[in-house]
């Protein structure tokens, strides 16, 4: 998973990877929604016993509507 986040305002750089995600840029609050969300996903791949490779393109966006809580 890639996330970029474009609302930065106060000049400070961003970039937090983990397993299955890269997150660059964003204001303090967009880069930690990002993260919890990335990092959510992680977890509910983990309870399925699923790698992200193997989600169908409706898995993952059901999951990561899921994490995010919209």
């Amino acid at each position: 998973m890639l996330g970029v986040g474009l609302d930065n305002q106060d000049g400070h750089k961003r970039v937090t990877k983990g397993d299955n995600f890269y997150l660059v840029g964003g204001s303090e609050e967009t880069h930690e929604r990002m993260t919890e969300t990335a990092i959510k996903v992680n977890e509910k791949l983990a309870r399925k016993g699923k790698h992200l490779s193997e989600l169908s393109p409706q898995e993952f966006a059901e999951i990561v509507r899921e994490a995010s809580g919209k």
